[in-house]
């Protein structure tokens, strides 16, 4: 490394973010930027640590440890140290097709493995990866770059999330014919319209979308596979086809009251948002507006995050957010080593905006929802709940045990529920007789992604079931990989 002593001589700074209370007034960015000299001292500190684990991309407990991509880490660090830029942008782009949406929304596992951060705080390597891709864009060095020549094999791409986008990004590198079928009528899946603009500004989305299209990429919206075209057309028209669509079949929550006015799936609030808004500046009034309302999310994660977001910004009466599992603890646990993922309790943007408003975390933990109770015309007006323990069954399985005399009642007008997913939509699978793994996936072997329907691969979501952004990327170019080498016999794709 060029600066061996760097993890020595500087600590961890983040660029920071805008204020709560500014931010919650407007759909823009989260983050301000770092000056290059800080920047640079960020890079140092990456430790030449030998064996790195940042990068290894492992899954331990289900869990990934370190980049699942297996980005350059150590290297791009050090050429950013260096200064020098177009480099570091060339090691980063070598295993990573879109670092401006992982360096947004990636919980950044590569910084839960970093050996530094073992005993100090890990290298800032989602800030340092978002950093070099945000230069390129602002120096004009994201250009066009079609392919030198033509294979004349046509493939198609159900959906165009990370996953898909992936693919297709990869596959027209190799030369073949991509075609894009996107469902909604905007590029993008679950980046586009999954979350929300302050998580990842959409003219990010957009800009990705532009230069796969000026490299020769064919994007069809508003075009469901499975309805507007059979699915079986694709198998007959392409000589390939991939099937990106995602697991987006919402976990439910089958309790007393659940078909009442105000209890609502996470994502059709968060889609309906974002539509709005760039529809019309939510003029046209197309969303589930929870202004003024006492506000309830069931559910964590990323998406439960969005859901208290998303309603700050609507200027909610209240918002409260229930966990089913223990508060994390504040350091790692003795069962929770490096290099696994580290579960400990954190402000994520959504929350710190609630506690700047209301005073408090937001989040709840050990609780479960009992039923849901209306009015007379419908709409819901409370939600009862009862807090948990967890304990174990005769046969050793945990299970949550309600606490007897902990029952309460809460104000409520609008629930989001962020349970989840449950596995891909089935029309496109029943039709053409996809085989299904036992939790309804696509079956398809990882690093092979051929399912049991000839011509037919899937990745992302819709093969491994629900994951991270980071891993839809790995799947979608592993797919591309494949479908290369069985269309050509062999391929030089990574």
């Amino acid at each position: 490394m060029g600066k061996p002593t760097g993890f020595m001589e500087f600590k961890r700074e983040l660029p920071g973010d805008r204020s709560p209370a500014e931010r919650i007034n407007d759909w823009g960015e989260l983050h301000l930027h770092q000056a290059q000299e800080k920047l640079q001292e960020q890079g140092a500190r990456c430790m030449d640590c030998g064996v790195p684990f940042c990068h290894t991309g492992d899954l331990i407990n289900n869990m990934a440890a370190g980049c699942p991509i297996n980005n350059l880490i150590p290297e791009f660090n050090d050429l950013v140290y260096r200064g020098l830029w177009h480099q570091a942008l060339d090691r980063l782009l070598k295993t990573n097709n879109f670092p401006d949406f992982t360096g947004m929304v990636c919980p950044a596992p590569c910084e839960g493995s970093c050996v530094l951060g073992i005993n100090e705080p890990p290298v800032t390597i989602k800030n340092i990866e978002n950093s070099i891709i945000e230069k390129a864009w602002a120096e004009g060095w994201m250009t066009p770059q079609p392919p030198e020549k033509r294979t004349g094999k046509k493939v198609a791409v159900v959906g165009s999330g990370p996953s898909g986008l992936a693919c297709a990004d990869q596959l027209n590198k190799a030369g073949h014919e991509v075609t894009v079928y996107e469902r909604a009528d905007r590029i993008g899946g679950l980046l586009m319209y999954g979350i929300p603009n302050p998580h990842l500004d959409k003219k990010k989305v957009e800009r990705r979308v532009n230069l796969m299209i000026e490299e020769g990429v064919t994007f069809v919206t508003s075009t469901e596979i499975g309805k507007d075209i059979p699915t079986q057309k694709l198998v007959d028209d392409f000589d390939s086809v991939v099937l990106c669509g995602g697991a987006t079949k919402p976990r439910d929550l089958p309790i007393e009251g659940r078909d009442l006015k105000g209890v609502h799936f996470a994502m059709e609030f968060l889609t309906k948002n974002t539509k709005s808004w760039l529809d019309s500046d939510h003029k046209d009034g197309q969303y589930i507006s929870a202004e003024g309302k006492d506000v309830i999310v069931i559910g964590g994660g990323d998406t439960g995050t969005d859901c208290v977001a998303t309603s700050m910004r609507h200027k909610c009466k209240s918002v409260v957010q229930f966990e089913i599992m223990p508060m994390p603890p504040a350091e790692r646990a003795a069962d929770n080593p490096w290099p696994q993922w580290p579960k400990v309790y954190k402000l994520d943007y959504g929350q710190e905006e609630a506690k700047a408003k209301f005073g408090e975390d937001p989040r709840t933990y050990l609780i479960m929802t009992k039923k849901f109770v209306g009015d007379e015309q419908g709409h819901l007006k409370e939600l009862h709940t009862v807090e948990i323990e967890w304990a174990r069954d005769d046969e050793g399985r945990m299970f949550p045990k309600e606490i007897p005399g902990t029952e309460k009642i809460w104000p409520v007008q609008l629930v989001f529920l962020a349970l989840g997913f449950l596995g891909p939509e089935d029309t496109m699978l029943d039709e053409i007789k996809v085989e299904r793994d036992p939790r309804s996936n696509a079956k398809a072997e990882f690093e092979k992604y051929q399912t049991s329907v000839d011509k037919v691969f899937a990745a992302g979501d819709m093969r491994r079931g629900q994951s991270l952004v980071v891993w839809a990327i790995n799947e979608g170019r592993g797919a591309a990989r494949e479908v290369d080498r069985y269309l050509m016999g062999s391929t030089e794709l990574p």
